[in-house]
């Protein structure tokens, strides 16, 4: 797989409760450079980096993380201000409490009113996997798809663990056809980021994704 194509596909990340303005910029002139499908950022940044950059990033940002159990009108302030703060994609956290409990209606009626507030923009959902069992996962592939968002996302990258094949060929099995996977979390080395791929991921959600093609030989870059 040719480094480009993968490139395209990262959603290059810096989510670090002390990430810096210079890091931050650091992270967009990567992206700027190396053509990636969008930056991802905490939201206090999203503002300034539209600003600074205008159209040359797809900016990427998250709500409700990483832990996802603030209520659906918390979520829905922060995502109406990140879209007017200049993101086009939002990463929401589900309730995993509710999940917990079974109530997979009330995480649907939460997507639902972010899809809502998103418009066209992109709404990917992080479902954590690593906390949830096969069967939970199962419905929340069910449940993302009945409540229209365009991405189900693997993990938060703050979890118990990250991304699996397991998980994304389960994902495959079970969501609609609009709906797309993110795979995040966990990715350490280009054969992960390919295999990811191959398996059927639209994105790659990674710190490290250019520092690792930037390793490798063939190419150039």
């Amino acid at each position: 797989m040719k480094k480009e194509d993968i490139m395209a596909c990262i959603d290059h990340t810096m989510l670090k409760p002390v990430a810096t303005m210079e890091q931050i910029e650091k992270l967009c002139e990567e992206a700027i450079k190396y053509h990636t499908a969008s930056i991802c950022i905490p939201s206090c940044y999203v503002k300034s980096v539209k600003e600074k950059y205008g159209n040359q990033i797809n900016i990427c940002t998250v709500v409700g993380f990483p832990l996802g159990y603030c209520n659906t009108q918390t979520k829905i302030t922060e995502t109406k201000q990140a879209i007017l703060d200049g993101a086009s994609e939002i990463d929401m956290v589900i309730n995993l409490c509710d999940v917990k409990n079974g109530d997979f209606q009330k995480v649907e009626d939460e997507i639902c009113a972010l899809k809502k507030c998103c418009g066209e923009k992109i709404l990917k959902v992080i479902i954590e996997t690593c906390y949830l069992t096969k069967e939970e996962k199962i419905e929340m592939c069910k449940v993302v798809t009945k409540a229209g968002a365009d991405y189900i996302k693997t993990s938060t990258g703050f979890g118990d663990d990250g991304a699996t094949m397991e998980d994304i060929l389960l994902f495959k099995e079970y969501i609609g056809e609009h709906v797309k996977i993110k795979a995040a979390g966990g990715i350490k080395s280009v054969r992960d980021m390919e295999e990811f791929l191959e398996a059927g991921c639209s994105r790659l959600g990674t710190s490290s994704g250019i520092a690792l093609l930037k390793g490798r030989s063939a190419g150039g870059y």
